[in-house]
């Protein structure tokens, strides 16, 4: 299988098919994964794609003594055989994942920031939605992102924060990412994170044992652009940041009187800061993969010979 070829934040790939549908060294497939706003142009002969989106994730939010709750995670949404003009241009956007708010030592009581959406053509075609993020006005985690598509699942929603009876709240763990058949895992706080379903990312946790106050919360699971695979855990005492699904990466963890965790790309929401103002863990950004020829090419699979 031939070396990606990578065009700054856009990779992509040739293989060779038995079924004459391509030649080895043909690029069949593209991947966007910096958040932002891309034109693709259908190559020669090509009628036909099939595309996954991931929405941002949210960052959570940031707190002193107040609520600090975790971000939902973006959602993810595919549809196959979409048709296509060979040298018609389609748009391609890719949502970026939200910025952590907060300052370290400074008491900032601030609302954490919403992913963006992901999505080729427009939102009405295919699209991962955006995670949401908590305010600092409630202890409730954000909800996670919708999709639309044939097939997909939801992201995660944030942890919610927990405030303490010594006067210091523990930050909710970050959303999942959503997956191909099953809705990313809800972050936590003082209790582990819920796993993901249908190749989804595990949501974070803040685990408050051995310390009692003041614990950041840790970032959500990412997910994968190749296709369905296992489903992430959710994060434990041992190893608080949500675990990816289908490939995605893990989340961050969260400290003790420290900042919370980034959510995991792609699409993961992040952990609530706790303490006196320490930084909310950023969301993971979004992707969008197009593989073609659409018409034999298809998610969820990830079976050799159509990776």
């Amino acid at each position: 299988m031939p070396t990606p070829i990578t065009r700054g934040a856009i990779s992509s790939k040739g293989y060779g098919f038995t079924n004459g549908s391509a030649k080895a060294g043909v690029i069949v497939d593209v991947s966007y994964t910096a958040p932002g706003t891309y034109t693709w142009i259908a190559p020669a002969c090509v009628t036909s794609v099939s595309v996954v989106a991931v929405g941002g994730g949210a960052s959570g939010s940031s707190a002193s003594a107040n609520n600090p709750p975790g971000g939902g995670g973006g959602g993810l949404g595919y549809k196959n055989n979409i048709t296509v003009v060979p040298g018609n241009s389609y748009t391609v956007v890719v949502g970026v994942g939200g910025a952590s708010v907060g300052a370290p030592g400074v008491n900032q009581i601030r609302g954490g920031n919403a992913g963006g959406c992901s999505y080729f053509c427009s939102t009405s075609v295919i699209k991962g939605g955006k995670g949401n993020a908590g305010s600092a006005c409630s202890a409730t985690g954000g909800t996670g992102g919708t999709y639309t598509g044939t097939g997909g699942g939801n992201g995660g929603a944030g942890g919610n924060s927990i405030y303490c009876t010594c006067g210091i709240s523990n930050g909710g763990g970050g959303g999942g990412a959503g997956g191909y058949s099953g809705t990313g895992g809800a972050g936590g706080c003082n209790a582990d994170g819920n796993a993901g379903s249908g190749g989804a990312g595990g949501g974070g946790n803040a685990d408050i044992s051995g310390h009692g106050c003041g614990i950041s919360g840790s970032g959500g699971g990412g997910v994968g652009l190749y296709g369905q695979g296992c489903s992430g855990a959710g994060g434990t005492r041992t190893s608080p940041g949500g675990k990816g699904g289908s490939g995605g990466t893990n989340g961050g963890s969260g400290a003790y009187r420290g900042c919370a965790g980034p959510g995991g790309f792609y699409g993961a929401g992040g952990g609530g800061g706790a303490w006196c103002g320490y930084t909310s863990g950023k969301g993971g950004g979004g992707a969008i993969r197009i593989i073609w020829p659409g018409s034999t090419r298809s998610f969820p699979s990830t079976c050799a010979g159509n990776p």
